[in-house]
């Protein structure tokens, strides 16, 4: 439970928006608060662990880039109490909601703006002396040379990054990704240096000035037995032992002082062999939350209310278990029914669809968590799990 600053910030009901956000909503419940949430999916376990939910599809065809400010206040009015604070997550964390009465417990919309455009983020980096890829324009890759990595400036969880190796390459992205994602022009696309390396990130907690690093998490992307895309987010496993973590440490407690971050967040490095390279700042809670937790036994929610009063946590958590959250893609249309329950009966999955959700290909199904004494054992938990899944479609 948490303590003293409960009462004397008297936050009792907080709304937690984001496209995903049971991780979030589940840890500020355990927290102790009683938690409202708006996002898109209202998973089984999502609405166990709240007070009230809402989905931000009321509509089938409304896209979720499309719901705008005033959309969001309409939810937000339609819950039977006004919250004490609000807590954006992925997908809403630039939404300026500072004309509110109630507590925005986020990094400021200029902040966000600053680390969520990669393009503006990596000029920011550049000027910091802090390792980065190369990043320009479209119309300057050339300057880079190829393999180049084509990716949205804003967009996150990797499922619009693609590979270019040439410029016909190149030219076929740059006519795809505005029919995958009809927003996109060619403005909101970057390209960047491809480098070679392990994905990693670092969770910390910052009051602004200063940071503590939480743990460095090994970041699963584009998992063959998880997902069809190439660099999808398939989840995270905590912690990742490796001989860059207190460098990667170092660098994201200074982007953390430099940026002025409040919080948790997060820092995503590639592990080239150079060293660590910075790829993105998650400027607020992160996917990694339940690995995080489960390995740690710290609760983030607690430490990121705690963190806007100015209270960091002590030192780096001990870690003596391993854990991971992986996300399961479906590879080809599935409709959730009652064969998903009774398969999933007691395996320890999160992220559970409604009765009749239909997956399309690369669309999310669920999420499965485990943990273990080792690396090797909470994979094979996660695959026994994935496999008994694959055997539903």
């Amino acid at each position: 439970m948490h303590t003293g600053y409960k009462e004397a910030t008297l936050l009792e009901n907080v709304l937690v928006l984001g496209y995903s956000s049971r991780n979030i909503a589940c840890s500020a419940t355990r927290a102790g608060y009683n938690v409202y949430a708006i996002d898109a999916f209202c998973d089984m376990d999502l609405k166990e662990n709240t007070v009230d939910c809402q989905s931000l599809l009321t509509d089938e065809d409304i896209d979720i880039k499309d719901i705008d400010r005033k959309t969001i206040l309409k939810l937000i009015d339609n819950f039977d109490v006004y919250p004490d604070a609000i807590v954006l997550g992925s997908g809403f964390e630039e939404l300026d909601l500072s004309d509110q009465s109630c507590r925005i417990l986020n990094n400021s919309p200029d902040v966000m703006k600053k680390a969520s455009d990669k393009s503006s983020l990596a000029k920011e980096l550049e000027s910091l002396g802090i390792p980065h890829p190369v990043s320009v324009n479209v119309d300057e890759a050339a300057e880079i040379g190829y393999p180049l990595m084509v990716k949205p400036k804003c967009a996150g969880g990797g499922r619009l990054n693609r590979v270019a190796y040439n410029e016909d390459d190149l030219n076929a992205i740059l006519e795809e990704l505005p029919e995958v994602d009809p927003t996109l022009s060619s403005a909101d696309i970057m390209v960047q240096e491809f480098l070679y390396g392990f994905p990693a990130s670092v969770s910390l907690i910052a009051d602004g000035s200063s940071a503590v690093p939480i743990a460095a998490n090994e970041q699963l992307i584009g998992i063959p037995w998880l997902s069809g895309l190439p660099f999808a987010y398939c989840g995270n496993i905590t912690p990742y032992r490796t001989p860059y973590t207190e460098q990667m440490y170092e660098i994201s407690e200074r982007i953390a002082s430099e940026f002025g971050l409040v919080g948790s967040n997060g820092v995503d490095f590639l592990l080239t062999d150079s060293g660590p390279v910075v790829i993105e700042v998650n400027a607020r809670l992160q996917g990694s939350l339940d690995s995080v937790e489960m390995a740690t036994g710290l609760n983030l929610f607690d430490l990121h209310v705690k963190a806007f009063g100015g209270i960091l946590p002590e030192n780096v958590p001990e870690i003596d278990q391993y854990a991971i959250r992986a996300v399961v893609y479906a590879d080809n249309e599935i409709t959730v029914d009652s064969s998903f329950y009774e398969k999933m009966d007691g395996e320890p999955i999160a992220d559970i669809p409604e009765g009749g959700y239909q997956a399309l290909p690369d669309d999310p199904i669920t999420s499965v968590l485990a943990t273990g004494k080792t690396r090797e054992d909470v994979i094979e938990k996660v695959i026994n799990v994935t496999r008994k899944i694959r055997e539903l479609h």
